[in-house]
This record gives structure tokens, C-alpha cells and sequence, in this order.
């Protein structure tokens, strides 16, 4: 599968690296330039790009940059990308580093203003997880209590190859609803960080509260 990654942090970097390792055809981009980025193609084989260029024929997108930096993700980025593409967000909406953000203060799910910056439907994933256990936790389908990440989204056809992608990558995934319901996943919920099994997911999506916390409010 063709991917594009956009944004070479923790997240993007360990997802690159996992990718590739499973033959996937990577991309990868981030805010400083290609050149920045020979260290790790030299290390997975990924082809480093600019950020215009990650979604070229890509069938999914990962876009992990921080949430302040989405509005400056060039215009028309996805334009080239394959039919159907799937968008992924992993951000967070975290003020003390993207400054207010007013409709996120005022209850718009952060997935959902992603969505509006950038003009395509989004799936959330990744955005709880710890960018190590990319690396480290993965396990075969079937193994006792493998972890388990929640993936919003309104797409079904987008959802399901996101899902199928994480669970190449080794972890069970729970449906965590459509975009207006993946609040139950924004930092200071009971499934941010939870390393749980689906069943456990689960529960902690179901026992999230809508009101952020003063930790990640403005």
C-alpha cells in the first residue's frame, strides 16, 4: 500500500518505521524539508518528500503535526492522493503549545476542527498512544489481552482500512463512533493513554465525560 506520512515526530517517525518494516510503500514529509529527513530514509527506506508531495497516490495519509501547525499544511496537499483516500489525525489539541483554539474551547471535537482546516473527512487514531509501544507492544491477532487503540471517523470504507492497517501493525482496534464522538478520545479521557485490551477500551470510551479538564483547557 502506498502511504504518505506527514510530520516525522514520535509518532510519525515509529509509524514509518513499522510501515515500511511490513513492505508498505512510505512517504514521509515534515515542516523543515526533505533534506532533514536522511537519516531515517537511510534507516527504513522511506522516501523522504516535501509535505506537498507525502500524498501523492497515497491510499492513506497520517497527518501528525501538531494541531497549530494543521492551518499551515499546504493548500491542496491531498489533491494527488488516491480515490477514497483515508485520512488519519493523530493530533491533540494541547493549549500550553497551540495556543486557544476557540471552537475546540467551546466544545467542537479537535478531529473535527482538523477536518475543517484541511477540507477532507479525517479518521482518529493514534492520538492516545504512546509513540514507543508502536514499536514495542505489537502482537499477533488472537494473542491474550493485545492491546487495543479506538478509531473514529464517519467514513465506513476509510474506517475499516484504517482499522485494518493498525491491526497489521499488531494491535486490536474498538469502533470509537463517528467524528462528533471522538471527544471520548481527546487528552484527560480514560482511554487517553490506556493500553488496554478492546474490552477495556470499551468501557473507557464509554465512561468519558464531554467536559475537558482544566489540565487541557486554555
Amino acid at each position: 500500500m502506498k502511504i504518505g506520512i506527514i510530520g516525522a515526530g514520535n509518532i510519525g517517525g515509529n509509524l514509518t518505521r513499522r510501515l515500511t518494516a511490513l513492505g508498505h510503500e512510505v512517504s514521509v514529509a515534515n515542516s523543515r524539508g526533505p533534506q532533514t529527513l536522511t537519516a531515517l530514509a537511510e534507516e527504513t527506506g522511506a522516501k523522504p518528500v516535501t509535505a506537498s508531495e507525502a500524498a501523492q497516490g497515497a491510499q492513506v495519509v497520517v497527518v501528525t503535526v501538531p494541531l497549530k501547525a494543521v492551518p499551515d499544511l499546504p493548500t491542496g496537499f491531498l489533491d494527488g492522493a488516491a480515490e477514497g483516500v483515508a485520512v488519519i489525525d493523530t493530533g491533540n489539541y494541547y493549549p500550553q503549545r497551540d495556543g486557544r483554539i476557540a471552537a475546540i474551547e467551546d466544545g467542537l471535537p479537535e478531529s473535527r476542527w482538523t477536518e475543517q482546516q484541511i477540507g477532507h473527512p479525517v479518521i482518529k487514531a493514534f492520538n492516545g498512544t504512546y509513540a514507543q509501544d508502536i514499536l514495542d507492544r505489537a502482537r499477533p491477532q488472537g494473542t491474550p489481552d493485545r492491546q487495543a487503540l479506538p478509531v473514529a471517523g464517519d467514513d465506513p470504507a476509510a474506517k475499516q482500512a484504517v482499522r485494518g492497517l493498525i491491526d497489521e501493525l499488531g494491535f486490536d482496534t474498538v469502533d470509537g463512533g463517528g467524528l462528533d464522538d471522538s471527544w471520548r478520545q481527546q487528552p484527560g479521557t480514560p482511554v487517553y493513554g490506556n493500553r488496554g485490551d478492546a474490552d477495556a477500551i470499551v468501557k473507557a470510551l464509554a465512561e468519558a465525560s464531554p467536559e475537558r479538564t482544566a489540565e487541557f483547557r486554555a
